[in-house]
């Protein structure tokens, strides 16, 4: 069989999946939006609003390693449903909470990390899952489509309905929130098949065991290990500018709370415009060039935001940075999806997400305290100049294992 003819179709079951991700997250778009907002609105003090963004990925920090070893051991569909029901219960709270007027920076803090532990398991199962849903060789094509749907929910749609629920009722968009979550976990059930990993271990095993062997696997493969380490660096340098957009985009570029959405429809386009392109140019240029080419462009864009204060401008930028993040979150992941085993999956991509995500906290709290002396825009300028010294590393990296990553597809 051709290669043109193994990724010509993507099967019924992958557009279920699909489905169920659109639903969830739409209704994480919503969340995303409305819980900064609401924030801003009980506080303008840049380290306290970054604290959201840093409490919402503690718990990669804290859980990611446990969570992925829970994924190898549980069927991930049923895991993917039972965490979207949590997400709407969570949610549920908030909303009786802002009814009756409790309001607190602190409950916001502790809304962010509940929801993003379920994160933790979701995205571990999501991830883990598609691998067994379509062939090796149709995880880029499959990457993409979830990048689109991932891309219209959190900006086009998601955001833009929450900052106008939000201005109408602070209350309303989490009730969004939580019908789409709940919506999810029934969808996410009529994808046919039994998702549990079949395991090589003669016996049972402990759950301290499983993450060793996680762990151990990612150490010894050079490829992963290094880009498990610098992927970790750019994260928590490019969240020193992004756990600040919503002050960017209300102090810098002066929107109102409601015309908030704006932003994120400059991200969606950027982001459905770097789904598009991703496969054509790996086609043209290589895997290889590919990531490194994606990995440079999110780092030039924050410097350039740095510089500007205009609507405009800064909208151009917005859609840059989304182009480059979606082309290497879809060339990055299609790489270890291509890579790890199957029964290893959960737990080497929950090892790989702590070093990803956990550094996350760190530099949200680093570019707030430097938006706090100095402003909002040195900031992303910084965070901008640091990750492009990240890149020439993730550059050197690449190039010297190049055929690795090349052959990695043709098993």
């Amino acid at each position: 069989m051709s290669l043109s003819t193994k990724t010509a179709q993507l099967d019924p079951s992958f557009w279920k999946l699909f489905t169920a991700s659109a639903a969830a997250t739409c209704a994480d778009g919503i969340s995303k939006v409305s819980l900064p907002l609401l924030a801003v609105s009980l506080t303008s003090n840049p380290v306290l609003i970054s604290g959201l963004t840093a409490f919402a990925f503690l718990p990669w920090l804290l859980f990611g390693l446990p969570g992925g070893a829970l994924v190898d051991r549980l069927d991930r569909r049923r895991a993917m449903s039972a965490v979207n029901i949590m997400r709407a219960v969570l949610l549920g709270i908030v909303v009786l909470l802002v009814v009756v007027g409790v309001e607190h920076i602190l409950v916001l803090y502790a809304a962010a990390f509940a929801l993003g532990l379920c994160q933790v398991v979701y995205d571990s199962a999501a991830r883990a899952m598609l691998p067994q849903v379509v062939g090796r060789h149709n995880l880029e094509k499959a990457n993409s489509w979830l990048t689109v749907e991932e891309t219209v929910g959190q900006n086009f749609v998601g955001p833009p309905v929450g900052a106008a629920l939000f201005g109408a009722f602070r209350a309303l968009p989490f009730v969004g929130s939580v019908i789409g979550f709940a919506v999810a976990a029934v969808l996410v059930l009529a994808v046919p098949g039994r998702f549990r990993a079949a395991r090589t271990a003669a016996g049972p095993t402990t759950l301290r065991a499983d993450i060793g062997e996680g762990l151990r696997w990612l150490w010894r493969h050079p490829v992963l290990r290094g880009l498990t380490v610098l992927s970790g660096l750019i994260a928590a340098l490019l969240s020193m500018a992004t756990s600040l957009n919503v002050l960017y985009a209300l102090n810098t570029l002066h929107l109102s709370a409601s015309m908030y959405g704006i932003l994120f429809i400059a991200l969606g386009i950027g982001g459905l415009a770097g789904s598009a392109v991703v496969g054509p140019l790996t086609a043209r240029l290589g895997r290889p060039q590919m990531i490194i080419a994606a990995a440079a462009i999110a780092p030039i864009m924050c410097v350039l935001l740095g510089t500007v204060t205009n609507l405009w401008a800064a909208g151009v930028w917005f859609f840059g940075m989304a182009a480059g993040i979606t082309m290497w979150n879809v060339l990055s992941m299609s790489l270890r999806q291509a890579m790890i085993p199957a029964e290893l999956f959960g737990r080497v991509l929950g090892a790989y997400r702590v070093a990803l995500w956990g550094g996350i906290p760190l530099g949200a709290l680093i570019g707030g305290a430097l938006a706090e002396q100095t402003a909002v825009s040195t900031a992303f300028l910084v965070s901008g100049l640091a990750q492009l010294v990240v890149v020439l590393l993730i550059s050197r990296l690449i190039t010297r294992h190049r055929q690795v990553i090349v052959s990695s597809y043709e098993s």
